[in-house]
Parts: C-alpha cells; sequence; structure tokens
C-alpha cells in the first residue's frame, strides 16, 4: 500500500478537535462500523463530537473516506451537508437510511455505492489495512448548496473555497485474507 495522503492538494485550513466514543484516533473501527457484508458488521455511523472550530464557522460537513480502496479513487463511505453551526455533535448511528440522527436542515449525500447513508468498511480480505479519513469541516457559509444526489466529490470540490478549519480523526479496519 502506498501513502496517499487525501489533504496534501487542499487548501491549508485550521485545525479543530473531533473526538468518538465510538472509536479512538488511530484506532480499529468497532464490528458495528463494519459492512453488513462482513461478519458482525452493521453499518453504524460513528459517534462524534467537536470544538474548537474558527470563528465564522457557519456550517459543517462530515465526511469518511477511505484512500486506500483499491479504485484508483479511494472510497467515499459517508458525506453529510449543511450541519447549522450550532451542532457540535452527532449520534452513533445518525447515518442510517433515513438520516434519523441529523439535525434539521442535514442532509446525507449517496455515498459511493450511491446509497444515502453511512456504509461500514470492507476492505477486500487480504489487501492490508484501510485508513478511514473520518472528517469535519467547519465552512464559512449556512449552506454548501450542492444537491442531495451530487458525489462527495462534488461536495468536496464546493467545499474546497469554503473551508475555515478541518477536524480529523482516522480509524483502520483490515479483513484477513
Amino acid at each position: 500500500m502506498t501513502v496517499n495522503d487525501p489533504f496534501a492538494r487542499l487548501p491549508e485550513a485550521a485545525a479543530f478537535s473531533v473526538t468518538s466514543t465510538t472509536v479512538a484516533d488511530g484506532a480499529t473501527w468497532p464490528p458495528e462500523q463494519f459492512s453488513s457484508g462482513v461478519p458482525g458488521g452493521k453499518d453504524i455511523s460513528p459517534q462524534l463530537s467537536w470544538s474548537g472550530a474558527p470563528e465564522g464557522t457557519r456550517s459543517y460537513a462530515v465526511t469518511v473516506y477511505d484512500p486506500d480502496a483499491p479504485t484508483g479513487s479511494g472510497f467515499w463511505h459517508w458525506a453529510v451537508a449543511d450541519i447549522p453551526a450550532t451542532v457540535t455533535q452527532l449520534p452513533e448511528g445518525a447515518g442510517d437510511d433515513t438520516g434519523s440522527g441529523l439535525p434539521e436542515g442535514a442532509f446525507q449525500l449517496p455515498n459511493d455505492a450511491r446509497a444515502s447513508r453511512f456504509l461500514g468498511a470492507a476492505p477486500p480480505a487480504g489487501h492490508g489495512p484501510h485508513r478511514y479519513f473520518v472528517v469535519v469541516h467547519a465552512l464559512d457559509v449556512d449552506s454548501i448548496g450542492v444537491a442531495a444526489d451530487a458525489t462527495p466529490a462534488v461536495l468536496g470540490f464546493t467545499m474546497a473555497g469554503h473551508i475555515l478549519g478541518r477536524a480529523v480523526l482516522t480509524a483502520t479496519a483490515e479483513t484477513a485474507a
């Protein structure tokens, strides 16, 4: 596996803090955060809490991205846009089929499997460890203005000029051969 830094070519942004009761930074996802296609997996989105966002933050977006997926472009597992600036946490399971735990106004974009929900980790058996970048993006707009059926890549492109800060937690996963 080649190390791929998904932030290497993005604009600099102030750092702030994101934590989770589900997974510690650098730790392996618990079984519930694996895909339902993996034994024990349940596709349950992690609990997230963040603090210290830059002044001027008007909304947030949350993304979960695996740059190690064998696709040439990585794999987007979750993308949530238009989280109000007054919200600083998401409960575990917020990324279900209905987005039941999301705050009013926030919405999920289709992941790379084209499902508007959190899709758990499912690295190919024997492919080695994968990194999952869980990112809270602090934005300078109330609404990022992307369509609900846009891709996470379109969200990222649209956010690029609006990111004030970035909070990153990295989880890992591996499926034995």
